[in-house]
């Protein structure tokens, strides 16, 4: 007899009862951990959470290389971005025909605001707007997810919940979020796609938020899941459940940690690789020691059922994406190009791109014939740089190429450093003369670097930082193995681990040898060169430097094009932070050689995040930016540079002039630190939106109007050009009068269009009159306030064409009432020298101070009513402190002497004090004390 949950004519929901009764409480258990096991004797195959698919099928092969994730963002194209998430959905089912390794749960996209531009994650995030996030992350969800209405081609998982953009401490961070802010921003990034029904699940971040690991937090249920009718299954981030207890210190015992989680929410664990038994001795510990009970541990399972059943596991006969092939196919090929195409932002231009037929171009920099790829990219099928892209646009005798490396040479005092000859990886070169992927780093069959009397001459490529890679002359990166030697055997700077990167350190005449991925020195062995705790002295002794080639190949040439910016291996990347928004040093040489040398020099930084360039921008006539485009990279390019392509993208996040513009990295309060284009006050270098064409736009015509629960805004978009092109129309929001501090603008909504020279096009929005609104910590909800909006319209943040008022009938702003309500701590208007913790290890948040100073609270506009008014907070301290309430005028309302080392109580003021009407509060904690809430009775 067929068992019910193999029968597809019974609900959704039945057969995954059915099945769940089925399992035994060992199998369920099982099933909890990222690797979930066989269940043979129900024909049940081995199932895995986690398919990295971020720009492409990641980690599995060759697969096509889209571009970087805040390079689909730059396109500003939602149509575009779902295509690509349909071509990434194809390809992974393909690929798992081939390789049942590949997995259908996909953990992407990574929807997290790109707050900070130092960010190490940065290329990760589609932009610093959660509008424009939330709309590139529906795209690509529902192209992920496929339009079947029962069977979905890939079951998407958002990354990460919630709050995170730092890589420093990211597992033992906090993030200050308070209400505003968590519900005006970070929250809006997530909940489009949810509410869209496009995606499976979210994974949470290592970092706390407001003192409590994500992998605990309230918000999955008391947010997220109510976002949906829909269950969501929530993957742990890897390794982030025993984080919990190793370097959190949150909980006790690991039992206490899987339980906690499981409690909150956490449906799969990512822990311990594919060694399944150590959480599933976890969980059963917890469930014998009364911490866990087996039904919260069914509701887990029965959601990560759902999904499976969803994946057309249980019907591969009835799921319309199970005989799915389409892998590189030419339609693929072509939609990598245009989202490279798309991607590209044209900063600056002085009228000297397009490049004319004929031109004799310089190509150089260190980007300039590569192609690179980052941490969560597949592998390159095709590739193209932009030396391939130039070279076959323009021809091969038009384009001279310098990379605008150093060459050096090293010696100590056993003699020259060396490359054995004949090099091993001479002999995994392909017929084109590029290096295989198969010569990778960690191999140890080749000969490691030595000592002798001919030296070789290396490629020394200056990153920044301090950072070198060394490259011999066949190609290959020299890369330290697990056996500690240098070996030149690698194809690109890669791994979790970067070991192709070094640092030179000043030692006496000379210098050390810092192999940056194991802390060690360079010294000279008997079996060759090998990193160990004390290194040899080597002189670096220049052959030929970079800023020379690049001026005299400038000076041969019409144009210079100097392609710069990052590996995303090195000095920014997951794990690492950067350190500064500036372009490394080498770099700004060799474009400033290059200048010197013809002033017709272009610039174009190919880079996963900002830089500030204020001299570049001053100095230069023509500047580009581009994310890192993947395999078609090269191709768009040229194809931009040659006019072939009126470049049309802008910028997802803002451009800034120096590092002296950012907030500390760990400053999460966008509002009152001024952070992101929303509040930044300052004169950006290039501001959120920016990007310019070879043709010009007119907007005319601007018609606003309230119809119902949306504002309908319309208006014409004509180009004025001589250049067919794409337009970027952008709808932004101003509050004026608002009685709380708003956005300086906001986008609202926004469309790519493409318009022949001369044509017009008449454009309609509706916007509905929530997104007017915001966050009243006085009522604790969201509130459309009652007022003056003005709606502005242009082709970025900071180029606005049209503008109109529009008066909002909503609710009107009153004071807060605080004789009936109260106080929570968190619900302040301005802070000085606080951070927002939790209240108990569940739920709630409280207020502290920063270690060494003394926290205030504002609280505005506190109605008392009238009489005599006794204060009494809600506090727990670990030592001696005092909670001091006073009035803007400094009379004091109450003090407040917590009990130490107790729990939360409510501390009064013995006597009250006569007040009525409307003052503003100031909170002031001394010493370690956590404010919970104030409540005032009269």
């Amino acid at each position: 007899m067929r068992p019910s949950f193999r029968d597809a004519t019974l609900s959704l929901d039945e057969r995954v009862d059915d099945l769940l009764r089925q399992l035994t409480r060992d199998e369920r258990i099982a099933m909890l951990h990222q690797f979930a096991p066989p269940v043979e004797r129900l024909g049940i195959e081995a199932f895995r959470t986690g398919q990295e698919a971020l720009h492409g099928v990641a980690w599995m092969g060759p697969a096509t290389v889209f571009p970087q994730a805040v390079g689909l963002g730059a396109t500003w194209n939602e149509d575009l971005v779902r295509q690509v998430g349909e071509a990434v959905g194809e390809e992974a089912r393909a690929m798992r025909a081939n390789d049942p390794r590949v997995g259908l749960n996909v953990w992407a996209p990574t929807v997290n605001l790109l707050r900070h531009p130092l960010w190490g994650r940065n290329e990760e995030g589609y932009s610093e707007d959660p509008r424009l996030t939330s709309a590139i992350a529906v795209a690509y969800t529902r192209g992920l997810r496929g339009d079947h209405p029962v069977y979905w081609r890939t079951a998407p998982v958002l990354k990460h919940w919630l709050a995170h953009n730092n890589e420093t401490d990211r597992d033992t961070s906090s993030s200050s979020i308070r209400p505003r802010v968590l519900h005006e921003y970070d929250l809006r990034a997530f909940r489009p796609a949810v509410e869209a029904g496009a995606v499976a699940g979210v994974m949470p971040s290592y970092n706390l938020v407001n003192g409590r690991p994500n992998h605990l937090s309230p918000l999955l249920d008391t947010q997220l899941r109510t976002w949906t009718d829909q269950p969501l299954v929530v993957c742990s981030d890897a390794g982030a459940p025993s984080n919990l207890v190793d370097s959190e210190d949150y909980c006790d015992t690991h039992e206490e940690a899987v339980a906690a989680a499981l409690r909150a929410g956490v449906d799969s664990f990512t822990d311990h690789g594919q060694d399944s038994s150590v959480i599933v001795g976890r969980v059963r510990g917890a469930l014998d020691l009364g911490l866990l009970q087996d039904e919260t541990v069914d509701e887990a399972v029965r959601r990560l059922l759902r999904m499976r059943f969803c994946l057309g596991e249980f019907d591969p006969e009835l799921d319309p994406y199970a005989k799915a092939a389409a892998f590189d196919t030419p339609e693929h090929r072509s939609l990598a190009r245009e989202a490279a195409e798309q991607a590209v932002v044209l900063l600056k231009n002085d009228g000297l791109l397009p490049l004319a037929e004929g031109t004799r171009i310089a190509l150089v920099g260190l980007l300039a014939d590569e192609c690179k790829l980052d941490w969560y990219s597949g592998t390159l099928i095709h590739r193209s740089t932009p030396l391939d892209g130039l070279r076959e646009r323009f021809g091969t005798a038009a384009v001279s190429f310098t990379e605008g490396a150093d060459r050096v040479r090293l010696r100590t005092a056993a003699g020259w450093v060396r490359v054995p000859s004949p090099s091993a990886a001479a002999t995994v070169r392909g017929a084109e003369g590029a290096l295989d992927p198969a010569l990778l780093s960690g191999r140890t069959d080749l000969a490691p670097l030595t000592v002798g009397s001919d030296p070789t001459a290396f490629t020394a490529v200056d990153w920044g930082d301090g950072l070198l890679t060394f490259r011999a002359p066949d190609g290959a990166y020299v890369s330290v193995a697990e056996d500690g030697f240098l070996r030149a055997s690698a194809v690109q700077p890669g791994g979790w681990v970067v070991q192709e990167t070094f640092r030179p350190e000043e030692h006496g005449t000379g210098h050390l040898l810092e192999h940056v991925g194991t802390g060690r020195y360079v010294s000279v062995t008997a079996g060759g060169l090998k990193v160990a705790e004390e290194g040899d002295v080597f002189d670096i002794v220049t052959v030929s430097r970079g800023v020379d080639d690049v001026a005299a190949a400038a000076a041969a040439a019409d144009v210079v094009v100097v392609v710069g910016g990052n590996d995303p291996h090195i000095n920014g990347r997951e794990t690492e932070d950067r350190t500064t928004l500036r372009l490394p040093d080498h770099q700004t040489d060799l474009w400033r050689a290059a200048h010197a040398a013809n002033p017709r020099t272009v610039l174009a930084v190919v880079s996963s995040y900002p830089y500030a360039m204020p001299d570049a921008d001053a100095a230069l006539p023509a500047l580009l930016w581009t994310a890192h485009g993947g395999q078609a990279a090269g191709t768009a390019l040229a194809r931009v540079l040659a006019g072939d392509v009126s470049p049309a993208g802008r910028l997802p996040q803002t451009w800034y002039t120096s590092d002296a513009e950012l907030p500390d990295l760990l400053d999460y309060d966008i509002i009152g630190s001024r952070q992101t284009y929303l509040y930044y006050e300052g004169t950006a270098l290039y501001p959120f939106g920016h990007g310019l064409s070879y043709s010009s736009f007119a907007y005319d015509d601007l018609s606003t109007a309230r119809a119902g629960d949306t504002v309908q805004v319309s208006f014409t978009v004509t180009n004025s050009g001589t250049h067919d092109a794409d337009e970027v129309a952008q709808v932004y929001v101003q509050v004026p009068d608002s009685a709380v501090p708003r956005p300086q603008r906001q986008l609202l909504a926004h469309r790519r269009l493409h318009l022949a020279s001369g044509a017009a096009r008449r454009l309609a929005f509706e916007v509905p009159v929530e997104a007017l609104g915001f966050w009243d910590v006085s009522r604790g909800r969201w509130t459309v306030d009652a007022g003056r909006r003005v709606i502005l319209v242009g082709a970025s943040s900071a180029d606005i064409r049209l503008t109109s008022d529009l008066r909002i009938e909503g609710e009107e702003t009153a004071p807060r009432p605080v004789l009936d309500s109260g106080l929570d701590a968190a619900d302040y208007d301005e802070q000085r020298g606080t951070v927002i913790v939790d209240r108990t290890r569940v739920t709630g948040d409280a207020v502290t101070a920063m270690d060494g100073v003394t926290g205030e609270l504002v609280f505005r506009g506190c109605d008392f009513g009238g009489g005599v008014v006794t204060a009494s907070a809600e506090t727990a301290a670990t030592g001696p402190a005092t909670v001091e309430l006073r009035l803007s005028d400094g009379t004091l309302l109450a003090s407040c002497t917590p009990v130490a080392d107790g729990p939360y109580t409510y501390a009064t003021t013995p006597a009250g004090l006569s007040l009525s009407g409307v003052h503003d509060l100031h909170i002031r904690l001394n010493g370690p004390v956590r404010l919970a809430r104030v409540s005032f009775t009269g």
